[in-house]
């Protein structure tokens, strides 16, 4: 006998092995679903909350942003304008979301449990 049988025996010995005790390594080890739940209409809520917050903080980083073009406007009328207007956008922003996210969370709330609180 050669090193390839030798090695090939003592690979096919390991797998009878593993198959034997497969059954007992699978059942202690039950796999746990990571989003806590299995309904889909809470996983969509949930995906939809996610993105409803990533869009607060744009609406956030929209308010630094006007806030940093008028302080350097350097009283600049046209520069001053644009500050003011991507403010103005970041307030009309965040009451979109703020409603979305009202109606949303309401919305959920209803289908998860049949009722409205």
């Amino acid at each position: 006998m050669n090193k390839k049988h030798i090695l090939l025996s003592i690979g096919m010995l390991c797998l009878l092995v593993l198959a034997v005790h497969a059954p007992d390594v699978f059942a202690q080890s039950a796999l746990q679903n990571p989003l806590g739940t299995s309904d889909l209409r809470v996983v969509i809520g949930n995906i939809i909350k996610a993105a409803l917050g990533l869009t607060g903080v744009l609406a956030l980083l929209m308010f630094i942003w006007g806030g940093i073009q008028w302080l350097t406007s350097g009283g600049s009328p046209e520069k001053v304008k644009a500050g003011k207007s991507t403010l103005t956008w970041a307030v009309i922003g965040l009451v979109v979301i703020f409603t979305s996210y009202t109606l949303v969370s309401t919305l959920i709330t209803a289908l998860s449990s049949g009722t409205v609180e």
